[in-house]
């Protein structure tokens, strides 16, 4: 395969030792030969831990899998290949009047990869996850044969597999439903705020109010003014454009720093100067899609930034009644850590229920940290951090993970058990096989012994 690494977006973890084209898997796959654990599909390199390695095993390279195949102008409704990126979807139903339901922070997932982490984006108050817009799939197994599934039908492995990280098979196709917009523009209105008591007061009346709704919090404030952020509130404008821009921009990070460009004295420095521009007016604005959505992916291989060891990003949700408190415990365990979060934000989670077995969102509000990766004082930061989040009853996100143990994961998501009953033999990851399987392990030791 040349090159390129194969590795995930936190540079973390190692990158694969062993990739395969996906017209390689399939074949394998249909030949009923794929060998226990030996395989997981790997999209665009999205995730920041190692829910898309396999360390003991193959990845599958799957974006040459990346045909649309049909596109329903009238209901919006789109069937691609598992390897189409959500930018290409994006440019394709945008001149009918169509954008997705549900975007995450970048455009450059693929399709596969967005249902297979059932992600979210700012508006999951009112439209749920990604995996609640999937009409159908098909899936690969080690079986040989070919699985169409729906909430109607097959519906136990159409669960499984959104949601599933990979697990399930090799998704090969899916259909989803758009939702028509009137344009693809935004009107963006900022609302700075002064600490978090003054955030919640605004969230559930934003969240009314709005279709997109997401907070960024100046994790590196203190004193009075240690909360503050600013609140940003989206809708599609009336008025706009219907052409996808090109995706990405013209900037990039060339090479890997030999040290991390995001320290401390950057952080307060661009916190800073990023709140004076954002907060300076609080008028509504027309604004275009791909820095609403998408602020990142105008700076290639920006994750080069933290340096030759990577970054770790620790997502967690907790309940709405418990979130005044566990927040602001949070911010605080990182800052007497000493470390600095470039991407701090804080979003509330709706009551609408994703269609997935295993899925992250659920009511609450879910705090989003990134740091770089100083070894065992970070893996001590993150470890706190998880401590703090199952205490309140919240869990932390596993496609955003690459350490948490297994007692975590377990609190996280108790039903990991009805995943691994479906989990296509062949397929198995670096994530399950350090949660899950040593879970499963201790499970069958302690039965033994009894």
């Amino acid at each position: 395969m040349g090159q390129e690494r194969f590795q995930s977006f936190g540079l973390a973890t190692p990158p694969a030792l062993d990739v395969i084209p996906a017209d390689d898997a399939v074949a394998l796959l249909k030949s009923g030969k794929a060998t226990r654990n030996a395989l997981l599909a790997y999209g665009n390199g999205r995730s920041y831990g190692d829910s898309c390695q396999n360390g003991a095993g193959t990845i599958i390279d799957m974006r040459p899998l990346n045909r649309i195949r049909a596109f329903n102008a009238e209901t919006g409704v789109i069937e691609a290949e598992a390897g189409v990126l959500l930018s290409d979807i994006i440019a394709h139903a945008a001149p009918y009047g169509f954008f997705p339901a549900v975007v995450p922070g970048t455009q450059f997932v693929t399709l596969g990869g967005a249902i297979a982490n059932d992600v979210h984006g700012k508006n999951h108050h009112r439209r749920g996850t990604f995996g609640c817009h999937v009409e159908s799939l098909t899936l690969l197994r080690s079986d040989g044969q070919a699985h169409y599934s729906s909430a109607t039908e097959n519906e136990r492995q159409f669960a499984a597999t959104i949601g599933g990280m990979g697990l399930t098979g090799l998704i090969l196709s899916a259909s989803i439903r758009l939702m028509r917009v009137p344009s693809l523009d935004i009107i963006e209105k900022v609302t700075p705020f002064r600490d978090l008591g003054e955030f919640f007061e605004l969230a559930e009346a934003a969240d009314q109010a709005n279709e997109y709704v997401v907070a960024w919090i100046d994790q590196l404030a203190g004193g009075h003014s240690r909360g503050r952020g600013l609140l940003f509130t989206g809708n599609h404008a009336e008025h706009g454009s219907h052409v996808a821009l090109r995706a990405g921009g013209n900037l990039s990070v060339p090479f890997q720093p030999p040290f991390n460009v995001l320290n401390r004295p950057f952080l307060t420095a661009f916190n800073a100067a990023y709140r004076w521009k954002k907060g300076r007016s609080t008028e509504a604005r027309q604004v275009g899609y791909q820095g609403f959505f998408f602020p990142l992916d105008g700076v290639g291989n920006w994750n080069r930034l933290y340096g030759p060891n990577g970054l770790f990003q620790h997502q967690s949700v907790m309940p709405q009644d418990v979130a005044r408190r566990v927040v602001p415990a949070l911010l605080a365990a990182a800052k007497r850590a000493g470390q600095g979060s470039f991407l701090t934000v804080l979003k509330r989670f709706g009551g609408v229920r994703s269609p997935a077995l295993l899925s992250f969102p659920r009511p609450g509000f879910t705090l989003t940290l990134d740091f770089p990766n100083r070894g065992r004082a970070t893996l001590a930061l993150l470890k706190e951090l998880d401590q703090i989040t199952v205490e309140a009853g919240g869990a932390v996100n596993p496609y955003k993970d690459a350490r948490m143990g297994d007692d975590v994961f377990a609190a996280s998501f108790p039903e990991w058990q009805r995943l691994e009953a479906i989990r296509d033999p062949a397929f198995m990851s670096s994530f399950w096989a350090r949660t899950a399987k040593r879970l499963e392990a201790r499970h069958g030791a302690a039965e033994a012994a009894e």
